[in-house]
């Protein structure tokens, strides 16, 4: 349905200026009119020119927080669905969340429950997302579930921020290091291979292999370049295979490292993710379904899996979890306890608690080894590209 904005005075004199949704100008100045506004100016809203490209942006986890937590104090305080969406549709900056706004309340006004409506834009309400809100309507309880979601979605934006700031710092001191010694190789060494061919006489040995690594670089350069970005692609499109991703998923949670970090982020996401939906209501089979799909790790998802499969011939959630070697053997205790005590969704969420605050030490911890390690390194390459093209020099200083 169009979107008109418009401007107009009310029955008090103020005025005012908003847009709205109407199959037709005609049918805006009606709805505007029955609202007792005079002086009305009203017009088609114009179509962003960024509509619909990739510079239009996408609905950020802030958005998603604070539409959640607008929504459910709307509908706690007594407001109808239709009259909320139409409120949080007028007042959200997000363009892309303000059309999908527009376009769920036009179908409930169709007579669709706000999950149809909802599920029609899973690239901005994914399936924890309407799963929990289906939940929510069917057990009169839409507002908590919304507050839960809210909260669930921020604590998951955090944590996705910790594992980002863990691996930004190494990436950047990375590409420097790359950076710095191709400028050595390709500009720098080139220079002092022309002055010692002036001199004559044989080179010392890491002096000479260094020349033969500048010689390298820059007679082949374009054909590094090409290497590098083949190896990139053939990497993205065997990752993106089914057998790729089962390999690569299993390979980096067990990585010397970042092994540990990335295993206790796939254990805070699982638990955290599982409880809140067992909470709000979501059956365990269904909330272990779209678990899995929401997992981020091929192998935590097939985990996640078998233990469905598990659940539904009547064992226990720990047994298949317990058999992947992912979760430490306190967590599979704890979710035994849980499922014996029916207290599986409050437990659930004390293993996300503690994994949280696990990240965050494992995180410092990483950075705070890092940084040493990375300039030790960056500084014995560097310097020993440096000192291999003085030695000749101090030769020289000797025989003279």
């Amino acid at each position: 349905m169009p979107i008109f904005i418009f401007k107009a005075r009310s029955r008090t004199g103020k005025r005012i200026k908003g847009d709205l949704d109407a199959s037709s100008l005609d049918m805006a100045l009606n709805v505007l009119k029955r609202r007792g506004l005079s002086e009305i100016k009203v017009k088609p809203k114009p179509r962003d020119i960024l509509e619909g490209t990739f510079l239009e942006g996408n609905v950020s986890s802030r958005d998603m927080v604070i539409f959640s937590r607008q929504f459910s104090t709307m509908i706690n305080s007594g407001v109808p669905i239709l009259q909320s969406l139409q409120v949080m549709c007028e007042q959200t900056e997000n363009q892309i969340l303000r059309r999908k706004l527009y376009e769920i309340k036009n179908d409930i006004e169709g007579g669709a429950s706000l999950f149809d409506g909802l599920s029609k834009h899973r690239d901005v309400f994914d399936d924890l997302y309407t799963n929990m809100v289906d939940a929510g309507e069917t057990g009169g309880i839409l507002d908590v579930v919304l507050d839960r979601l809210a909260q669930y979605i921020e604590k998951a934006a955090k944590l996705k921020a910790k594992v980002k700031s863990a691996m930004i710092y190494p990436g950047v001191i990375i590409t420097v290091a790359v950076a710095v010694i191709a400028i050595i190789l390709i500009f720098v060494i080139p220079t002092f291979e022309q002055m010692f061919s002036d001199f004559g006489g044989a080179l010392p040995l890491p002096t000479q292999i260094v020349i033969n690594l500048s010689r390298f670089a820059t007679g082949n350069f374009l054909y590094i370049i090409f290497a590098v970005v083949a190896v990139f692609i053939a990497f993205k499109l065997f990752y993106r295979t089914e057998r790729g991703r089962i390999i690569v998923d299993n390979w980096v949670l067990f990585l010397p490292v970042f092994g540990p970090l990335l295993r206790k982020v796939a254990v805070a996401r699982f638990s955290r993710t599982l409880s809140t939906m067992i909470t709000s209501g979501v059956p365990i089979l269904s909330a272990l379904d779209i678990v899995s799909r929401t997992s981020g790790n091929k192998t935590v998802e097939r985990a996640v899996l078998d233990a469905k499969v598990s659940i539904s011939g009547g064992q226990t959630l720990a047994e298949p979890l317990d058999d992947t070697g992912i979760f430490p053997p306190m967590v599979i205790h704890m979710i035994s306890i849980g499922e014996a005590t029916g207290s599986l969704d409050n437990m659930l969420g004390k293993i996300a608690d503690f994994y949280d605050d696990e990240v965050d030490v494992a995180v410092d911890t990483l950075t705070s080894l890092m940084e040493p390690i990375m300039i030790v390194v960056l500084g014995v390459v560097v310097g020993g590209l440096v000192v291999s093209m003085y030695l000749p020099i101090f030769q020289i200083g000797d025989v003279m």
